[in-house]
């Protein structure tokens, strides 16, 4: 059973470091599922999937209001979680850019983004040491 969740690093306030803020958090969530098992015995693997950009939010509703994201960078991020393997987090070619100075990221195979050419993708490995 899969549950996606949507996390966003620079909404409403821009920052620069938004990928190194996400792929910290990735690195941590993976930390924490390990030994941890759903009702049926299977271990929790998450897959996780990271991209960059801009985006539109805004509060939607009338009676239950619900913060929401909307774009190409959110699309791009679903789709690098849904192509992603269980226990890795898979990032796109401007994520990498940005945060590889800070962490060992390995190249994947091509991710077919509906509605453009298939995309190069990277694995985040881990941090690289200080």
């Amino acid at each position: 059973m899969t549950r996606p969740y949507l996390v966003a690093a620079g909404v409403p306030r821009p920052r620069e470091d938004h990928a190194e803020a996400l792929a910290s958090l990735a690195l941590e969530m993976h930390k924490a599922a390990v030994g941890v098992c759903s009702t049926s015995g299977t271990p929790v693997r998450l897959r996780v999937g990271i991209n960059s950009g801009p985006l539109v939010a805004g509060v939607i509703g009338r009676t239950r209001l619900t913060y929401d994201l909307w774009g190409d960078t959110v699309n791009i991020a679903q789709r690098m979680e849904l192509h992603g393997r269980p226990g890795e987090t898979q990032i796109t070619p401007l994520t990498f850019s940005k945060i590889n100075h800070r962490y060992i990221c390995k190249p994947r195979e091509h991710v077919d983004v509906k509605g453009r050419e298939p995309m190069k993708t990277y694995v985040i490995r881990g941090r690289r040491p200080t």
